[in-house]
This record gives C-alpha cells, structure tokens and sequence, in this order.
C-alpha cells in the first residue's frame, strides 16, 4: 500500500509538459561527473512536493519513501544543497524553461479541450476582444508573508507585522502563476521598478503567438498608478504587445473636487458579478472634470473613472465621504470603448488574485523555510512551479470536472493527490490500484489516461 499515489499525476504531468527535462537542460552545466540527482529533477520533485502540501524542505520525505512510485527521489539535504547553490542567473535559467514548457502545456490544453487559453470573466461572461479572441488577463499583487523568526531580509511590513514583501503576477485565464518577486519586508507597495520588472518577467512567460499582437489586460490595484509604471505599459506597444492597463487610482482632493461638482445625473448604475443593476451603487467618468495639466504626464488617453456606493458597517470613510453618506473608489484605464459600468466590473474582477494568492500561500507561498535569502528565492520559484502544475492539471485533464476544475489546493489533495492506492507488479509494469469504492477514483484514472495521450514535442 502507498499514499499520496495522486501526486504521481503532478510528477508526471511535469515530464509531459517537457518542464523537467527543460529544467535539466538549463542547470546541466552543474552536473560533475559524480553527481547522482539531476538539479532539474530534484526542482521538480521540490516542486511536486509543495503541490502536495508541503511546507519545508523535510517534507520531501514524502516521495523520497515511496521509490516505488516516485522514483529516486533525492534527501531533503540533497534539496537544500541544490536551492542553496541557485545563483540569481540560475534562477533566470529556470523561468527560461519554465517558459518554454508553458507553450507545450498550452499546446496540449489546446489539442485536449479545444481552448489553448480559456476566456477570463467578467461578470460571469467571457471577456473577448472586437474580433472575438480570449483576452489575456495578467492580475499582478504584492502581499505579505509574516516571518516567526529572524530571517535574512525579514523586516517589519507597512502592516506592522514582520517578513517578506513578494511581488507576484498571475494569468487570470488559467489561474497559473506567472512570475514572482521575493522583497524584504519593508519594501515599498509603490515602487514603479519592482512593478515594471515583475510585469516584463510575466509577459516573458507567455508563448510568442499569445505574447505579440495578441489582446492583453493588465490589472493592478491603487499601487499601479505611478506614472513611470503606466508609461512602461504604454510603452509596450512599441514592442508589439498589444496590452491596455485598469489600475486603481488615489482618491484625493482633486478627485473629491471633480465628483462635488458633478450634477447627480452624470451618475449611472453599476453592475453586479451577475451583470444586473447594483442596488445603491454607481459609475461615472472623472477625466473631463480634472484640470487640462492634472494628467499631462501621464499616458494620452487616460481615463479616470470613479464608483460610489453605500458603505459597509466598519468601514473607514474620510470627513467628505461621512458627509455625504458615500464610499468612493476610483481606477484608470486607457480602454477607450465599453461602458462605464462594464469597465468597471472588468476592473474590479481583479480581486480574483487575492484567492489566487490565497492559494498559492497554500502551495508554498506561505512560508519561507529557510534563514537563507537565497534559498527563499529558489523555494518561491518552486512553489510557482507547484502552482502550474495544480493549473495545468485542473485546465488540461480536470477541465469537465467543475468541482475539481476550480477545487482549491486543500480539497484537491483531499480528493486526488492524498489516494491511497496498492502498487502491483505484473507484466513487468508497476501498476497503481485505486480503490474503486473512492468517491473520485474514476476522476483520477481519467486523469491519468488523459495525461498519457496528451502529445508530446517531436524534439
């Protein structure tokens, strides 16, 4: 008898996907001659670990004593060896073959579900550009991740608490995690050159052909508004990447003073996630209200749109808003069709990266091991790894599965990935025999199926 069989679909799933054997290409100048684990295979493994659940480098006990289904699994002081020797172009190495093992998994979404890259939503309907195509949605977020002991680059946060400050940009299409950046706790939430790095490192993980000439949105919150951030995306234009922007935007006296001097009429309503009228709240554009200097450095186009709507119990209001009995937020986009309403719930769909986020602090987000910076580093890469692996295998081999295809980390180990399961020898084949009686086995052996008839590259 074994446990945590499931867990094979993820170790597998990563050698179809060619990540494995991309991530050995790139590190196989640091195999010596003695050398017994692959460095890219024991990423992966790390990797399938923290997609399993675990949360420090001693928890790869969990595959390494099971060889039976794992393989040759290498020790957890192995592990720490390898993220400890990860040096910052290793790591450049790594999001390189992740890249290229991204367009094979989106080939084969494609060729096993007839959508290489599922639409977004926007109050429960597709998002499609004029000509019909999936927008590619990218939601980019800071958060915090409280450190219990002292850690190198662990400082106190802008929360008052004490750890880290991560950047991270995650495809709201497919729910994968794109690209992340791990920042001392007391890193700034507007620093326009983190921000601009992080959304570069994103774009670079999407294949060429969704990359280039391809609609793209990118979201962020209030933090995304400085205008060296929103010039660079401007800027990518130039570049052939067809990208607009919704960001949240500052609320002050220059907004105050816009939406004072507008008649009640300018007001319209907003919408719900249903898209029906949203009882008590409401839309409008600012942009023609501002000064003719108040946005001259900012991209041309640029469209400030603010919502009001009653406010919650508890929650904060400045001296204008406790006057009028109103809560207004503002964001900026340069989509220049679409009605305000509708830009707005587009917008306010970003709020879908806080469950990402969420569960990626379940997948191995929530929790640098090490006292070691650099070990932190390769660990957050691993864990984006974990991430698309739990993707891939929910949007790829899972997708008419409704409550496993949007099933968060803890109930899909639950589920799939915990099974126990008996290991049989016959037919000099090693066999995994699922208890019929599991609510889910079928779920899984289809799974397993599927993955063994997804194609793989020639080459």
């Amino acid at each position: 008898m074994v446990s945590h069989a499931g867990s094979r679909l993820l170790a597998d799933l990563a050698d179809t996907t060619t990540l494995t054997a991309q991530l050995s290409a790139v590190l196989a100048d640091r195999m010596a001659p003695q050398t017994v684990h692959d460095p890219g295979r024991v990423l992966a493994d790390i990797a399938v670990m923290i997609a399993d659940g675990g949360q420090c480098l001693s928890d790869i006990a969990t595959l390494v004593d099971q060889p039976g289904v794992f393989g040759p699994v290498a020790s957890d002081t192995t592990c720490r060896r390898v993220l400890e020797s990860m040096t910052d172009a290793d790591l450049c190495a790594v999001a390189q073959a992740r890249a290229a093992a991204r367009e094979v998994a989106w080939a084969q979404r494609g060729e096993q579900t007839g959508a290489v890259l599922p639409a977004s939503l926007v109050c429960g309907r597709p998002l499609l550009s004029r000509d019909g195509r999936a927008v590619l949605v990218i939601d980019e977020d800071a958060t915090l991740v409280i450190a219990h002991s002292e850690k190198e680059q662990a400082r106190p946060t802008f929360k008052h608490t004490f750890g880290f400050h991560p950047v991270l940009a995650f495809c709201d299409n497919t729910n994968e995690a794109l690209t992340g950046m791990l920042r001392a706790g007391n890193a700034g939430s507007n620093t326009a050159a983190d921000h601009i790095e992080v959304i570069d490192a994103a774009l670079a993980q999407v294949p060429a052909e969704y990359r280039h000439g391809y609609p793209i949105l990118l979201r962020f919150d209030g933090a995304g508004a400085s205008k060296a951030l929103l010039a660079h995306l401007r800027g990518l234009r130039e570049d052939g990447v067809d990208a607009e922007f919704s960001v949240g935007w500052a609320l002050g006296a220059r907004e105050h003073a816009a939406i004072a001097a507008l008649p009640e009429s300018a007001w319209t309503a907003a919408i719900d996630v249903d898209g029906d009228p949203r009882e008590g709240a409401g839309v409008v554009e600012l942009t023609g209200m501002f000064p003719a200097a108040a946005l001259a450095d900012y991209p041309a186009g640029l469209r400030v749109i603010a919502r009001r709507e009653r406010p919650h119990p508890g929650a904060q209001l400045d001296l204008i808003e406790e006057r009028d009995g109103w809560r207004y937020t503002c964001f900026a986009t340069d989509t220049q069709h679409g009605q305000h309403a509708w830009l707005d719930a587009r917008h306010r769909s970003h709020a879908r990266v806080e469950d990402r986020i969420r569960c990626g602090k379940d997948t191995g987000l929530g929790r640098f091991p090490s006292k070691v910076f650099a070990i932190n580093k390769a660990w957050l890469a691993c864990a984006l790894v974990a991430i698309d692996l739990i993707a891939w295998a929910q949007t790829t081999l899972l997708h008419d599965q409704p409550a496993l295809a949007k099933a968060e980390p803890k109930t899909l180990r639950y589920r799939l990935l915990h099974v126990a399961a008996r290991l049989v020898r016959g037919g000099r084949r090693l066999r995994l025999k699922i208890d019929k009686t599991w609510r889910w086995a079928h779920e899984l052996a289809t799974a397993f199926a599927r993955l063994r008839a997804l194609p793989t590259p020639l080459t």
